[in-house]
């Protein structure tokens, strides 16, 4: 009887032991979701890691103080792609808009689709770069041979000339980096007219 009860109390506490590690790696799960658009807030609001912010509007101030923006382009090796931008670098008051397109071109011969991350240099001067109008994180679907101009607007805010750390900073480079999509989302008109979409009619 005692060995019986002792085999109950066993598998009872393996249970439990089953139903703490079960609830702990859905913990992990959850909280490793949960994380990515924490992280990203947390990216955008401080500039850490030279994550730009993203402005509505002009800046509604511009210094004398001059900032030299020198952009790059890179393509992960998966992606058949040319990217670069048009011009290497310019030269503008903290607080004037500017817009400078970068070219890709597919030159596979098939269908391709990438989407972009970026990264100011210093990172420090992250949150003063404002980017009205960007590419980045959005699918780019380009056929073969294809080629696409792809702009990005944006300022420096002159708030940049109040911090003490970047005081001596004249330049700052904006980086972007492709990487193919393995599976491109679908438009709506496609989903739409997709067999399975007529099935669920």
């Amino acid at each position: 009887m005692t060995e019986a009860n002792d085999q109950n109390n066993l598998s009872r506490s393996n249970r439990k032991v089953a139903f703490a590690c079960l609830g702990m790696f859905s913990f992990m799960i959850a909280a490793a979701y949960a994380a990515v658009p924490l992280y990203d807030l947390f990216c955008r609001v401080t500039g850490f890691g030279g994550t730009t912010q993203v402005a509505e509007q002009e800046s509604e101030m511009v210094i004398d103080r001059v900032i030299t923006v020198r952009f790059d382009g890179n393509v992960n090796h998966a992606l058949p792609w040319d990217f670069k931008p048009a011009q290497r670098s310019v030269t503008l008051k903290m607080g004037e808009t500017a817009q400078l397109p970068y070219i890709a071109a597919n030159v596979s011969d098939g269908r391709t689709v990438g989407t972009s991350t970026f990264n100011v240099t210093p990172t420090s001067a992250g949150v003063y770069f404002n980017k009205l109008d960007c590419f980045c994180f959005t699918e780019q679907a380009l056929e073969p041979g294809e080629s696409v101009e792809m702009p990005v607007v944006f300022f420096v805010d002159p708030e940049m000339d109040n911090d003490p750390m970047l005081e001596h900073v004249k330049e700052i480079t904006l980086s972007y980096t492709f990487f193919p999509v393995e599976q491109p989302e679908q438009p709506v008109a496609a989903r739409a007219d997709s067999p399975a979409a007529e099935t669920n009619l």
